[in-house]
């Protein structure tokens, strides 16, 4: 890395000597260091995050090419990054060495409750990448490049797609109190790995598609009501009812109350329990936690895939979003 030194007027060039950890300067004791020129804002999402995040698409995929054996078969039937397979593409199909393909798997339907949307498609899982070392009539000889996940004989072959991500731009704090936007919204149906319980730099998918007009680089407020998340739902009784005897003393009686009793309405305290239901449900609707945010990654025909950049806590799969 070149670093420039300024003392004075003058401006002379300085080494950074890793071995030593010291800087040695034209007898300068103090220099200042001035870094070079910011490149510019960098990506959100790359290497895995951007081509092995998968997606969820209702329309067909080609299964006409696929690995059909791998070079060390004998010894093994998964592989991994650097060893050698074999596709059926060849001169036949117009492969050339050096050609780069994406390698995918299908992994069936979607079906999830969180969604109001029938039919959201099916899952792809991007598995990695390939590169053509030799080429043969109807065959090819390819190295993996690269690898997310296990590569398994039968996986699809396909064109590699472009991708773009999204640039970092959003600063500061999650806004934990923000307004509805009014904007598209949905669930998170499901996430990578099948996790259920989701952090930062996790890959999640949502029912939001083009056909709500959601594109790559939106936004999303992820947030949950209030009385929903929990792992254990909240009772709608206290601890103790009115009528238990609760702490009281057993010598000198104190009445049929108690420190966790629920509390009784009327200015006497002669009417009805007061119950934790009762009060949310005569309070204004839509009481929300905000709990993350979230960047379009990948957008499909139902669905998205999304990459959460923010947390306030643990996010569920479950959870609404909400473009900003």
């Amino acid at each position: 890395m070149k670093f420039l030194s300024t003392f004075g007027n003058r401006i002379v060039p300085v080494l950074l000597l890793l071995a030593a950890g010291v800087l040695i300067s034209q007898g300068q004791t103090r220099p200042t260091m001035v870094p070079e020129a910011d490149k510019g804002p960098r990506s959100l999402a790359v290497g895995n995050n951007l081509y092995c995040a998968g997606y969820i698409q209702t329309s067909a995929i080609s299964t006409a090419n696929k690995i059909i054996g791998g070079h060390d078969e004998a010894d093994g039937f998964i592989y991994s990054q650097n060893n050698f397979v074999f596709i059926n593409m060849g001169r036949n199909k117009g492969v050339n060495v050096g050609d780069v393909f994406a390698v995918v798997r299908p992994r069936g339907t979607v079906k999830s409750k969180w969604s109001n949307k029938g039919n959201l498609g099916f899952y792809v899982q991007e598995v990695g990448a390939l590169e053509v070392i030799d080429v043969k009539s109807e065959v090819s000889v390819a190295r993996i490049s690269s690898s997310c996940d296990n590569f398994l004989l039968g996986d699809l072959v396909q064109l590699v797609e472009r991708r773009e991500s999204p640039a970092f731009a959003r600063k500061g704090e999650i806004d934990r109190f923000a307004d509805p936007t009014g904007k598209a919204k949905g669930r998170i149906v499901l996430a990578r790995d099948n996790a259920e319980m989701l952090s930062r730099d996790f890959i999640a998918y949502v029912d939001l598609g083009a056909e709500d007009n959601v594109r790559i680089g939106d936004y999303l407020t992820i947030y949950r009501y209030l009385p929903k998340g929990n792992i254990t739902l909240s009772p709608d009784r206290e601890a103790v009812s009115s009528r238990d005897y609760g702490f009281e003393s057993e010598v000198y009686k104190g009445g049929k109350f108690s420190n966790q009793s629920a509390a009784k309405s009327g200015d006497k305290a002669t009417g009805q329990e007061i119950r934790t239901r009762d009060i949310r449900n005569n309070r204004p609707a839509g009481l929300r936690k905000v709990v993350g945010e979230a960047v379009i990654l990948n957008v499909k025909e139902r669905t998205a895939t999304i990459l959460i950049t923010k947390t306030g806590q643990e996010i569920h799969t479950g959870d609404w979003v909400e473009v900003q």
